[in-house]
């Protein structure tokens, strides 16, 4: 038997129960049997300040208390929600350099986060399942998921274009728009970049396209990859066009290639993309 990994939780934006981090630790044992690694969930991820796990100076010091661990081999983000780009200025100003050799995973409100330590080499940045989701129907599926890369790389976990080759990047619509032009905005250049979003209305996410479309970074991209955009409020008046309608149009104003649609969303079938090229 090998080694067992072992995998810091943090909670970035809201907080977890106590509950659903045991039923991660037995999911794990139970599907993973030997290979099952030490999940470590930060005290922090129970804390409650307002909308948040924690004020932004606790949220940012678990953070590095796990980044700065050399005993931790992954650090996982509990949840979404909101708050990881209240505190990533502050994380991304005191990591150590041996923070560089964890991976790093999470997805939604985690990606303002993880797009910072993307734009400071970070080399195992990755989109992909969080431990909030096995509180989804059919959750477990997506956990185990996350679990099987971060133990082994698990090949049949990934987004499948990312394997044909280049680089590549995954964002929920409205983190992208609101990292483009702050010090958390890396290089996308030559990446193939894959967004998706959840719980918007279609105006909304068009008004989000704007701004993105209208980035030199997002223009210099490979092209644009569309995931699913689920629960879509109704609006008092129809859009008028469906969400790859809508990337369609910005991708042909602005010269940036459309490549068709990616397997990732706010769901249980949310597929793992690493950032940069696959490490194989």
């Amino acid at each position: 038997m090998g080694q067992r990994i072992r995998i810091g939780v943090v909670a970035t934006g809201t907080r977890i129960d106590e509950a659903l981090a045991e039923r991660v630790r037995a999911l794990a044992a139970d599907a993973f049997l030997d290979q099952a690694p030490e999940i470590v969930f930060h005290p922090q991820c129970f804390l409650s300040a307002g909308h948040f796990a924690g004020d932004d100076a606790a949220r940012a010091t678990a953070f590095l208390d796990v980044a700065n661990d050399p005993k931790f081999d992954a650090l996982w983000v509990a949840r979404g929600g909101y708050g990881a780009c209240r505190m990533a200025e502050h994380v991304l100003a005191n990591y150590h350099e041996s923070a560089r050799a964890k991976t790093y995973l999470g997805y939604s409100d985690a990606a303002a986060l993880l797009a910072g330590l993307y734009k400071l080499g970070f080399p195992n940045i990755v989109h992909g399942p969080m431990p909030i989701d096995i509180t989804r129907e059919g959750g477990e599926a997506a956990v185990k998921r996350a679990l099987a890369y971060l133990i082994e790389r698990a090949p049949e976990s990934l987004e499948m274009t990312v394997m044909a080759g280049g680089k590549f990047a995954a964002f929920n619509i409205m983190i992208l728009h609101s990292i483009l032009g702050t010090a958390l905005e890396p290089d996308l250049s030559d990446h193939v970049i894959m967004l998706e979003e959840l719980n918007e209305y279609l105006y909304r996410i068009d008004r989000a396209l704007f701004h993105i479309f209208a980035s030199p970074n997002v223009r210099r991209a490979r092209g644009i990859k569309l995931g699913r955009i689920s629960n879509v409020p109704e609006n008092d008046k129809p859009f008028g066009a469906t969400a790859e309608e809508m990337i369609k149009y910005w991708c042909g104003r602005t010269g940036v290639p459309y490549l068709g649609r990616a397997d990732i969303g706010h769901d249980v079938e949310n597929k793992v993309v690493p950032f940069g090229m696959l490490k194989r």
